[in-house]
């Protein structure tokens, strides 16, 4: 029988019906592209055949991320990595002009594309899990949203596997995956020849642990074809913090958070919340990584208000001479920073006295430096032998009777010279905690405004660390707590930067990197003078650096004759426009500046800046950069090199047109070398503009730097 064409068209209807309805949700469309503002970033979102949730990102149409994978595992729940359907997705373009209290720059340019894609788990609980991409110009980040819902009410972490795939076995800059501290060396080497396991048991690392090989972040990379490559992670908020861990063979990275020995797990959380974002920034010149505003703008706005009662500074401090051994932290007791070994001495000299800090004031009101830290002001150091038992030790109101804390206050006032505080925990935030109350408002009393913190040696309790999800809670609280009592932050042995200073901008700076003190007392040679070329590119990507510059006595006579800084005179002058932190210290023995025609860059150098331009840079070489300070419209530019000698070209195009400046130049001299001859500078002054072009010669381990003053 013949079957007519419209019971044909009929059956091929009800067969269509018949067919979506039999479709699994997994075969619906689940390809997701996104791309930045310009289209120089495309980022793919897709499922696997099993449900798998992944990523590609490709930068001028060629893979550098190749297909990663993402999900999560669980105490008490199955793991949340496959079995996921698109339920939805949305995007949305943000583009705004937002301005920093303080900083590289005044206005900051936030312009992204953002895409959310909503997962759904196929079978049963159906978990839902939300993820955000979005795509910069000079690269992109994700995270993670977790959803409340019926039955679920919390999350247990106990990992995050969040996959890097690279496409190449590219050139890394890079840091042991430490759990305690960032306090290492970088080392330059090929992916595959990453080998963090043997960076354990450094001699003068008091806190470390390094469980696998995995790498901190920033880690920064270069592709054979030229293309700059930093991962890193934005808004870290009440989560541990992220390594990578390297697997060689795969060429690929994957998420490590640090967890605690006590709890078994690494993060928990009630539901809803978000991660921090995961971020790749993806740039082709060295110069835009610096440049680059891309870990501020994922955090969110300031929420504190306004700060105008922190202003940034030049500051001195009563520090410099503890670690050369000519003073010390307590009464009565000497310490060897190479051991951390305390001994009890009738000859030691308390460095933290009202006449020793009045000296110090007044050399820093003659030489236009607004602040003066003072260590060991309070009692408790002369238990702190050892750090073993140091629960309860510090006291973090009384001084020590040879410190008059208010005197020191009303001097330095009277004098235009503000002191900023230090609260050494020793690595026992429960005692801090118990008085951060009552230390905040003493500060706030006294009209002090900012806070060097310090966290050296083993989390207490023993089983926590430094940048788990506890103590991530703890820095973060504490600056929260500041800002009530306006007190701006400067964290040492802390967790990492994570752009979080637009949010709390109280959160001025912090150290996180092997500082200058190292210099003084390690047993290794100290720092490399290639150590903050690298630094530039790497660890500063993070936010504000308090690496403590300015040392004049090169070689540490007669001080330390197995130590000395590796870097030339004109080198420390450079790292003042180089290493950015809005206090900066200009950390030697007064007497070393006393006649010494090099402070006057020092005296004249900015800390606040109106806008930055590097000019030209590559990665553990050299980096040159020029800063233009707020109000005042002056320039100042910074060159440093590693132990190589090199030529530096500037063209001054970056000075506004037709006019002048009055430029001081602080060279190396023509026989100035690190280890040589460290202290040999030239000084010049010059009329430049922005149409000249000057080369200058940057001895081994040398730097330039200069000052432009606007002539009337």
């Amino acid at each position: 029988m013949k079957m007519k064409l419209k019971d044909y068209n009929l059956l091929l209807l009800i067969i269509l019906i018949f067919s979506f309805m039999g479709c699994s949700e997994r075969e619906k469309p689940s390809n997701t592209i996104i791309s930045s503002p310009s289209k120089n970033i495309l980022v793919e979102f897709q499922l696997k055949q099993d449900g798998t949730p992944c990523y590609m990102v490709k930068h001028e149409g060629k893979i550098v991320i190749d297909t990663s994978s993402m999900g999560f595992e669980f105490q008490k729940q199955t793991a949340l990595i496959k079995g996921f359907n698109v339920i939805g997705n949305d995007m949305k373009s943000h583009n705004e002009t937002w301005e920093m209290p303080w900083g590289e720059q005044r206005k900051v340019f936030n312009c992204y594309n953002e895409l959310i894609v909503n997962l759904r788990e196929i079978e049963t609980p159906n978990r839902m899990l939300n993820i955000y991409f979005r795509a910069y110009d000079d690269g992109m980040a994700f995270r993670y949203e977790f959803l409340k819902q019926e039955g679920l009410d919390e999350v247990i972490i106990t990992d995050e596997n969040t996959q890097f795939n690279l496409t190449g076995d590219h050139t890394c800059w890079w840091i042991p995956g430490d759990w305690d501290l960032y306090e290492h060396l970088y080392n330059t080497t090929k992916f595959t020849g990453i080998d963090a396991i043997s960076k354990r048991n450094h001699p003068n690392l008091n806190a470390t642990y390094i469980p696998e090989n995995a790498v901190n972040t920033p880690v920064t990379m270069k592709t054979d074809e030229g293309l700059y490559l930093s991962f890193h992670e934005a808004g870290l908020i009440d989560y541990s913090g992220m390594t990578l861990k390297v697997d060689k063979d795969k060429l690929l990275m994957q998420s490590e958070l640090v967890g605690s020995d006590i709890t078994g797990y690494k993060v928990k959380r009630t539901l809803p919340f978000k991660t921090p974002w995961r971020t790749i920034q993806i740039v082709n010149k060295t110069g835009d990584l610096i440049e680059s505003n891309l870990i501020v703008n994922l955090n969110e706005p300031n929420k504190i208000g306004n700060v105008s009662w922190f202003t940034p500074m030049k500051y001195m401090g009563i520090w410099w001479e503890m670690h050369l051994g000519i003073s010390t932290w307590d009464i009565g007791a000497t310490q060897d920073m190479t051991t951390f070994i305390k001994k009890k001495s009738s000859s030691s000299k308390h460095g933290a006295t009202t006449e020793n800090a009045k000296k110090y004031i007044d050399f820093a009101s003659k030489n236009n430096i607004k602040g003066l830290l003072v260590e060991g002001w309070n009692t408790g150091w002369e238990h702190w032998i050892g750090f073993e038992d140091r629960e309860g030790v510090f006291d973090f109101i009384t001084p020590y009777p040879d410190y008059d804390l208010k005197e020191v206050v009303r001097y330095g006032r009277e004098k235009g010279v503000e002191i900023i505080m230090h609260h050494e925990t020793s690595s026992a935030p429960r005692t801090y905690e118990a008085q951060m109350d009552t230390a905040y408002s003493l500060m706030n009393s006294l009209g002090i405004r900012s806070v060097k913190s310090g966290y050296v040696g083993k989390i207490i309790p023993k089983g926590e660390y430094h940048h788990g999800q506890w103590m991530v809670n703890h820095y973060n609280n504490a600056v929260i707590k500041a800002a009530f009592y306006q007190v701006a932050v400067n964290a040492h042995e802390p967790i990492k930067a994570t752009g979080l200073r637009r949010t709390y901008p109280n959160m001025i700076s912090r150290e996180g990197l092997r500082g200058q003190e190292f210099n003084a007392w390690a047993t290794d040679g100290g720092n490399p003078p290639e150590h903050l070329s690298i630094v530039a590119f790497t660890r500063m990507l993070a936010g504000p650096v308090d690496f403590t510059p300015g040392v004049f006595n090169i070689k540490l006579s007669p001080y330390k004759k197995n130590n000395q800084i590796n870097t030339t005179l004109a080198h420390q002058l450079a790292l003042y426009v180089v290493i950015y932190s809005p206090i900066q210290m200009a950390c030697d023995l007064v007497e070393n500046y006393i006649n010494q025609p090099s402070f006057q860059f020092i005296r004249d150098v900015g800390v606040d800046w109106e806008q930055t331009k590097v000019i030209n840079g590559e990665i553990g070489d050299f980096v040159t950069i020029a800063r233009q300070e707020r109000e005042t419209g002056n320039w100042f530019v910074g060159s440093i090199t590693d132990e190589e000698q090199r030529s530096v070209t500037i063209d001054f195009r970056f000075l506004e047109d037709n006019k002048k400046y009055k430029g001081i130049i602080y060279k190396d001299g023509q026989d100035a070398h690190w280890n040589d001859n460290p202290t040999s500078i030239d000084i010049k002054e010059t009329i430049i503009d922005n149409t000249i072009i000057k080369t200058f010669v940057l001895a081994p381990g040398g730097g330039l730097a200069i000052s432009l003053k606007l002539k009337n």
